[in-house]
């Protein structure tokens, strides 16, 4: 399932090619959509904007488009009238004179008033994105040290959309990789310093994914990603099992950590 920064950039993407258009065209697959239809015609969308791994596409008046790609959803952009040959099934289209939004596979789609769409039962459960510009880490190292948070262990609370939205695998593996800690560590187990390192990791990680395009390594391909906040993207542990450890040469391994893959050093993140 892609994570935060992968659905921002599509939520860019697509911002870029239809926002501020009037609609021409407007299809639903969904039967209980199908009265929109008609009354999207020459509204235009006013933002395309994500809530941890949802989209909301809201539009001028007075409604939004809830959708989740979960883990087979996908939207593309096209030239307008464009079907793309696919064995997906289209769910969503909206198209404008220039562009064509298309989204194939997803099932979880919703139309909600506009000043009502929070009360969307995913997006209630929510916790703060990590991709809100506004959120800061002392925040979070309030949160982890919460007794809502703090007796969890950070292999599954680094999963919990409730605690941090926009988190998931790779994500989780990288963060506790950088702030030097077990999966099977819990918030109550760190001092304050420790706590500090964790939240600001959860807030940097993160945003230099989505600020520079996160892509997979290749053989050889170096891992300093964090170094002062410059370069690409890069995994440092995920998917690198038996690959050496940037810092220490341990060869990574993988684990198990809440019934999904976690790759860790196992001498910079002891047990």
């Amino acid at each position: 399932m892609p994570e935060g920064p992968e659905i921002r950039r599509a939520a860019d993407r697509l911002a870029i090619a239809v926002v501020g258009q009037p609609l021409r065209h407007a299809e639903f697959a969904f039967p209980d959509l199908k009265r929109f239809e008609r009354d999207l015609i020459g509204h235009r969308i006013e933002a395309i904007t994500p809530r941890g791994k949802a989209l909301l596409t809201r539009f001028d008046h007075g409604w939004t488009l809830y959708s989740h790609n979960q883990l087979y959803g996908v939207w593309k952009t096209v030239a307008p009238g464009e079907r793309p040959a696919t064995s997906r099934s289209l769910r969503v289209a909206l198209e404008t004179a220039s562009n064509a939004i298309l989204l194939y596979s997803a099932s979880d789609v919703s139309m909600w008033r506009s000043d009502d769409v929070e009360a969307h039962p995913f997006l209630r459960t929510l916790g703060p994105d990590v991709l809100d510009p506004t959120l800061e880490a002392a925040t979070v190292a309030t949160r982890l040290q919460s007794a809502a948070f703090r007796n969890r262990a950070l292999g599954g609370l680094l999963l919990d959309q409730g605690f941090l939205a926009g988190m998931g695998n790779y994500l989780r593996a990288e963060v506790l990789f950088d702030a030097g800690l077990h999966p099977a560590q819990r918030p109550r187990d760190l001092d304050p310093a420790r706590t500090a390192q964790l939240a600001a990791a959860l807030l940097a990680i993160p945003r230099h994914s989505y600020a520079t395009r996160g892509i997979e390594p290749t053989p050889g391909m170096r891992a300093d990603y964090l170094a002062q906040g410059e370069g690409s993207f890069r995994f440092r542990v995920f998917k690198r099992d038996g690959q050496p450890c940037p810092r220490c040469g341990t060869p990574i391994v993988r684990t198990q950590a809440n019934s999904r893959p976690m790759f860790l050093c196992p001498r910079c993140q002891p047990a």
